[in-house]
């Protein structure tokens, strides 16, 4: 699903607007080709163009804005759950279906009015069925403007979702913040990121890629996770989603600089473990490590990698 490409829900009033304006210039152009004899037939003739305009507007736009949002049955299990657990799914549903319901009465309202004016024996009488008519479709429009809005907010929430291959092997680099997974993802791949000194840079989902042969594996690099589900952000839980619905295996990175106490480090990969998925260590700024028996210890207890090199074999060959 690209919901990076799904176009901003306007208010109420700019389709309303769209609609008469281009009813009144097309019904400009129009009325030099009704060859009919008296006034009024003429008067309906156009009035009805126009009807028919602002009606096929109207349902163009609202159709284009029903078919750009994704059906959420449909959606693979980690969108699904990424969709619940930042938008409130349900009124979603709701103001999706709140343009199925203006859809409806538009036409409903324009089958009633068209053939009033077309039974109109006097254009003032005329001019007050368009009237009414424009009236009951801007109160449609009208109700429907906090639909609008909701789903113009869904909308800029769903553009920062990460764009995953969901078809695809996939390891998922987990660990603390500002451990240094983003900087391992830009090794393993080649991808660029972008890399600060502080925790909780990750601001999403980084995505890299290792071909081995006819094969292409996918790599994330998940924002900071620090165990706490219940608490999470809204960014921390695609790592706890992605963990969950995507990773064919995973990457624990331990930090022995302690940025992190250790023992919290430790805490978290035996939940991480719990999965039951294939979970490979790898030990970050080892060089920066004072402390080389430490660094002895997780690698035997760990079965730790601590290069870039071992770490890329071990994933390719799992």
């Amino acid at each position: 699903m690209a919901f990076q490409d799904i176009k901003p829900v306007e208010k109420a009033d700019f389709y309303l607007d769209v609609a008469f304006r281009r009813a009144k210039e097309l019904s400009a152009a129009h009325r030099l080709k009704v060859k009919i004899i008296t006034k009024l037939q003429k008067s309906k003739e156009l009035e009805l163009y126009k009807l028919e305009v602002v009606k096929g507007n109207l349902l163009s736009d609202l159709g284009k804005l029903t078919k750009a949002f994704p059906s959420i049955k449909d959606l693979d299990p980690f969108y699904n759950e990424l969709m619940k657990v930042t938008l409130d799914v349900d009124y979603l549903r709701q103001s999706l279906g709140s343009l199925g319901w203006a859809r409806d009465k538009i036409q409903e309202f324009h089958r009633s009015y068209a053939g009033r004016i077309r039974s109109s024996t006097d254009i003032p009488t005329l001019n007050r069925h368009r009237q009414a008519f424009y009236g009951r479709i801007s109160s449609v429009m009208k109700q429907i403007a906090k639909h609008l809005a909701y789903l113009e907010e869904s909308r800029k929430i769903m553009k920062d979702f990460p764009v995953i291959k969901t078809s695809l092997k996939t390891i998922v680099i987990t660990g603390f913040p500002n451990v240094g997974k983003t900087t391992l993802l830009y090794k393993l791949t080649g991808s660029k990121p972008d890399i600060q000194n502080y925790p909780f840079t990750t601001v999403g989902i980084n995505v890299g890629y290792i071909k081995t042969g006819e094969e292409k594996l996918q790599l994330l690099d998940t924002p900071g996770s620090l165990n706490r589900f219940d608490k999470m952000n809204n960014i921390e839980k695609q790592a706890f989603l992605a963990l969950r619905y995507l990773a064919s295996a995973i990457v624990y990175v331990f930090d022995l600089t302690e940025a992190y106490p250790l023992d919290k480090q430790v805490e978290l990969y035996k939940a991480i473990k719990k999965s039951g998925k294939p979970i490979i260590v790898y030990l970050s700024k080892v060089d920066l490590t004072k402390d080389k028996e430490l660094v002895e210890r997780f690698e035997k207890e760990y079965s730790a990698l601590k290069t870039v090199d071992e770490l890329k074999a071990e994933i390719i060959k799992l």
